[in-house]
């Protein structure tokens, strides 16, 4: 994780003493702990043991949400490069892109597109990015960072309730909302020249000008080459394929799908009844090299289910394979099991 009150030349520094600092701390996986943060949580309500909740090293909002998003016209932006990350959100017509170079300093946006309440999330350490809903019972939440970790996972919290909800999975964890479930809508992460050539009419998230970061560049420099994840990862670890390796999971209601990126990108399409994923060269990994532009090819990734002769997206992650183990032990991958 990165600590926004050092200067970006020691990110590097502040990692390796977080891994240090989060297996050290485990013990202090406590509600008392918790609330000497800062924390108003209903600890009363949990749906998790506390155990499984680790520090990252941050504190409660160490990684700043962006909550007064600014946007230019795809045509105006010079400082992406054509393999360069982006999260394509699309609703009745407008279309938005979230650049991962922003977003692994930010994690979160709060965001509304087309009239709807949205936050657009993404987990470094899972390489997960997933879109929400943000209205529940008739009211619009905002979320912000815990600087918490569950299965190496970003813990978001609420700041109506404060409850703790699940990245991954949408799901509260921990506070007044436990046992419910954020609305997920289906997005995708395409590279900024498929967005550019594609889509003329898009709105690209601007680097907030007040942030001090290093837009641009990777602070999880070779994360994604590792035979495993950080120690904030504590779970166990998949056998026979590496921890580290690119699965795409598919949620089509409650229905959920997997196939290991290897061999989409081998075999160009997988189909799972009337679900299909797609795979084309083209994208840059954002945790490979220093730089988001450079990282290898890791190619983009659609999913679609086809009904009466129409495709309509569907809700994806290219995630990892420890993620996958940790979130859904029992589901199959294709391509491994």
């Amino acid at each position: 994780m990165n600590h926004v009150r050092l200067a970006p030349n020691l990110r590097s520094f502040v990692i390796a003493l977080g891994l240090v600092f989060a297996v050290a701390t485990q013990a202090a996986a406590d509600p008392r702990h918790w609330k000497r943060a800062g924390f108003t949580t209903d600890f009363s309500k949990t749906a998790v043991p506390f155990s499984e909740i680790f520090s990252g090293g941050p504190p409660k909002d160490g990684i700043p949400s962006i909550d007064a998003p600014s946007f230019a016209p795809v045509s105006d932006i010079d400082w992406l490069e054509d393999l360069e990350p982006v999260i394509r959100l699309e609703i009745d017509g407008v279309v938005k892109a979230y650049p991962l170079q922003v977003l692994i300093w930010h994690e979160i946006v709060n965001d509304t597109i087309a009239g709807r309440e949205v936050a657009v999330t993404y987990c470094p350490l899972c390489n997960s990015s997933v879109v929400f809903d943000r209205r529940l019972d008739g009211k619009t939440l905002d979320f912000g960072t815990t600087g918490l970790l569950r299965n190496s996972d970003l813990v978001m919290y609420d700041r109506q309730t404060e409850s703790w909800w699940q990245q991954f999975t949408g799901e509260a964890i921990v506070g007044a909302f436990v046992g419910r479930e954020l609305q997920m809508i289906p997005s995708r992460v395409e590279s900024f020249a498929s967005l550019r050539d594609t889509t003329p009419n898009a709105l690209v998230l601007q680097r907030p000008a007040s942030a001090r970061r290093d837009y641009g560049r990777n602070p999880y420099v070779g994360y994604d080459s590792r035979n495993a994840p950080y120690p904030f990862y504590q779970g166990d670890l998949p056998e026979g394929i590496n921890p580290m390796a690119r699965v795409v999971v598919v949620r089509d209601g409650d229905d959920i799908h997997a196939v290991t990126l290897a061999q989409l990108r081998e075999t160009g399409r997988a189909s799972f009844g009337d679900v299909e994923v797609r795979w084309r060269e083209g994208q840059a990994s954002i945790l490979d090299t220093s730089r988001a532009a450079k990282g290898r090819d890791v190619g983009n990734v659609t999913a679609i289910k086809r009904l009466g002769g129409e495709e309509t997206d569907l809700v994806h992650d290219v995630t990892f394979a420890f993620v996958i183990h940790a979130f859904h032990p029992d589901l199959p991958v294709a391509g491994f099991r």
